[in-house]
């Protein structure tokens, strides 16, 4: 009899065993606790918004329960894409207007496609999962281009409202200077783009190429009218805009490319966590122009934290707790 009791005691003992130690088939760790997804490893440039872009990614799968590598800002365009494809990072924002004129400048692309904001992020997507196996997730609807802006007091001083009424008070002789970097004034598809398209041209006195790409420098410099700078480079989401009370001068005739910013990942890592597409779609979805600009501002005229910022205004949002 108490051998027998014994040898029911110990088949108890076992039975309590494996069910502890089995789980529940859902990754559940032996005290209950769910393993973490990933790790993903997020990287972003190093401007003031792309931290911006890259905490708020960071901060939703977090919350998502993944376990994310911070890589923010890893480098300009070149070097976070090479991070990218290297396997380096998985997943950094992008605009979408770049896999088209740097990425893929070698490819026939309809210019019709550069001025549709729709069509850009298809073939962005298109050409980049099929050549590199790069995810492109929904995008944002500001469009963070180059742009021209001027005080809001000179502009309405002068009706200048667009790049065509700009134009024209340059060949009519009005006084003009541009603060911008060297690559704004050189690259094709930025000032030479804007004086071709509206039959303008600036002489190099009405140039002041800047060694710093920082818009908030430049932005500064025509709000001030430092040496007599009345116009600044600018992009179209940057924060000094709205603070400076700058006027962005509209582009009626679509010069500009649309760049529009997009989180972009590994294909590898969606093939895994298809639900990342779902748990950022929303978040983007809110990034207008005024939006970022205003959590731009945070950062690069309030000297507040950038995780900081996108964590705060995630809560804010109810998009994390």
């Amino acid at each position: 009899m108490r051998r027998y009791l014994s040898i029911m005691l110990v088949l108890v003992l076992v039975a309590v065993l494996l069910v502890g130690c089995g789980g529940d088939g859902d990754g559940d760790t032996d005290n209950g606790a769910v393993e973490p997804k990933g790790p993903i490893t997020i990287g972003s440039k190093i401007d003031v918004e792309g931290p911006v872009l890259g905490y708020l990614m960071a901060a939703v799968l977090e919350d998502a329960g993944f376990d994310v590598a911070d890589r923010m800002r890893t480098g300009a365009t070149d070097v976070v894409r090479r991070a990218l494809l290297a396997g380096e990072i998985d997943a950094y924002p992008e605009y979408t207007a770049n896999a088209l004129t740097v990425f893929y400048a070698d490819e026939q692309i309809d210019p019709a496609v550069l001025q549709d904001a729709r069509a850009t992020f298809e073939e962005a997507a298109r050409l980049d999962l099929e050549n590199e196996n790069i995810v492109w997730l929904a995008p944002a609807p500001a469009n963070n281009t180059w742009a021209v802006a001027v005080p809001r007091e000179f502009a309405e001083g002068n009706a200048i409202f667009t790049l065509e009424d700009w134009a024209m008070y340059i060949n009519d002789g009005g006084e003009v200077k541009v603060a911008g970097s060297q690559e704004f004034f050189d690259r094709d598809d930025a000032m030479p783009s804007f004086e071709e398209a509206y039959g303008f041209s600036l002489s190099a006195a009405q140039k002041v190429a800047l060694a710093t790409g920082d818009t908030a420098v430049t932005a500064k410099a025509a709000a001030e009218g430092t040496d007599g700078v009345n116009a600044a480079m600018v992009y179209g989401t940057d924060g000094t805009i709205a603070a400076l009370d700058l006027y962005v001068l509209g582009d009626p005739l679509g010069v500009q490319p649309i760049y529009q910013p997009s989180p972009i990942f590994r294909g590898e890592v969606i093939d895994e966590y298809p639900e990342i597409a779902d748990l950022l779609e929303p978040v983007f979805e809110r990034l207008d122009l005024e939006t970022l600009q205003s959590l731009n501002a945070q950062v690069a005229l309030e000297g507040q934290d950038a995780q900081e910022v996108a964590e705060s205004w995630l809560r804010a949002e109810g998009f994390i707790e």
